[in-house]
């Protein structure tokens, strides 16, 4: 690793807990993907599939913030363990119903009881706020780390997912996404001495973390740029498909996570001054801005390397994005905050998957990339709109008069 990447994990317990996040994440790649490849497999109903699959995304979205809400009031253990039994029950619960051929409305029960599953990329990144509070830089490397494992998920996760279901047995990829989610979130509740302690009440937000305006500004924004990433995904498919060579989809979107990893890890070695603002609503521009070549694409390598570039901008915003939320949630709402950014992903995930299945169904794979550039120009307009109250941090609920003295002296000493 380059240095700045060795002494982040200078600090004990990093390396233990980032681990087990990196584990405990791999479900969200794998479970979407692996529950429709076993119902196809097992029923041939692609449509119950995809239902089933929305099913547990938006329960997540719904339910994952309230989660995160309970941890930051109660502490990463206390949460996360009962959250995730209920979770894991869920998923055996599919598991059977789908094996035994049982009734479609117990698939969709459990399907959103598996939506309990909390957010472990927000409960790692809390973990990398409380070790480096008061030290930008190093915690501006942690996020770009983070956002590099999120991809690595997303690169290896599906593919693990299909491949288990297929090779092995249809409930595999499930199987094993459920194990993974178990030991990841048991592995990172055991590690105590980094697990962030928990505010006095009295420090807490009235009613939820979305209040904030700035936080606001980020989610609508984020509802947008998920549509961007769904339906570049379900298009990508029908675009290879189209070409002949279906198969060969997975690796094209493999080259567009690829591509937001390098940046990732490089921006990570960035100590950038100025405005996160400013990088930020660059940020968002650059990607509805990378979704004009898709439609130009008239083969697959071409349509790889535009995928490749769009993911340039992707990891540089994510890490800018968790930086901002700072700036605008009260630190005792920190991890319900990162929550609701990646709950705004998955409704836009959501929406632009199934909003490019309509146009492709309609119009066919070329026409599909017009919803990616929509989704982009929707994101970019969010962005500009809501740029002045992102440019007004408010004041976090619960800091006295001494905390802000406190705070004045760090300020003049740095």
């Amino acid at each position: 690793m380059p240095s700045p990447y060795r002494a982040l994990f200078a600090a004990p317990g990093t390396k233990a807990f980032s681990a087990a996040g990196f584990i405990g994440r791999l479900p969200l790649s794998m479970m979407g993907i692996g529950i429709v490849t076993m119902i196809s497999q097992l029923t041939g109903r692609y449509g119950l599939a995809g239902a089933l699959s929305a099913t547990v995304a938006l329960s997540a979205a719904a339910l994952g913030p309230q989660i995160s809400r309970l941890v930051d009031r109660h502490g990463q253990r206390r949460v996360l363990r009962p959250a995730t039994l209920v979770a894991g029950v869920a998923a055996g619960g599919l598991l059977l119903c789908a094996h035994e051929g049982w009734p479609d409305w117990t698939l969709f029960v459990f399907s959103a009881g598996i939506g309990c599953v909390p957010s472990l990329g927000s409960m790692v990144r809390a973990r990398w706020a409380e070790i480096y509070r008061g030290s930008p830089r190093e915690l501006h490397t942690a996020y770009a780390f983070e956002s590099v494992v999120d991809e690595a998920c997303f690169i290896f996760g599906p593919i693990a997912a299909i491949g288990l279901s297929t090779v092995w047995f249809p409930e595999a990829g499930p199987l094993v996404a459920g194990l993974c989610l178990l030991a990841g979130v048991f592995l990172l509740t055991a590690q105590r001495s980094t697990e962030p302690v928990p505010q006095p009440k009295e420090h807490h937000t009235k009613g939820s973390a979305l209040r904030a305006p700035g936080l606001q500004v980020l989610v609508g924004t984020f509802v947008a740029t998920g549509a961007i990433f769904g339906s570049v995904d379900v298009v990508t498919v029908a675009f290879a498909e189209e070409q002949g060579h279906k198969a060969a989809a997975s690796l094209v979107l493999a080259v567009y996570a690829l591509g937001s990893c390098l940046a990732g890890v490089v921006f990570g070695l960035l100590h950038l001054k100025g405005s996160g603002e400013r990088r930020w609503l660059l940020g968002v521009c650059a990607m509805a801005v990378s979704m004009i070549p898709l439609q130009l694409a008239g083969n697959l390598p071409f349509l790889a390397v535009a995928l490749f570039v769009a993911g340039l901008a992707i990891a540089p915003t994510m890490v800018t994005t968790m930086a901002l939320i700072e700036q605008h949630v009260p630190r005792a709402n920190l991890t319900e905050g990162m929550t609701w950014v990646g709950t705004g992903l998955a409704i836009g995930i959501a929406l632009g998957s199934s909003v490019a299945g309509w146009v492709i169904d309609a119009a066919g794979a070329d026409a599909g990339y017009l919803v990616s550039n929509a989704a982009g120009a929707l994101a970019a307009a969010g962005a500009l709109l809501g740029d002045r109250r992102l440019n007004r941090p408010v004041k976090p609920e619960g800091i006295d008069e001494q905390d802000e003295r406190d705070q004045r002296v760090e300020q003049s000493v740095a």
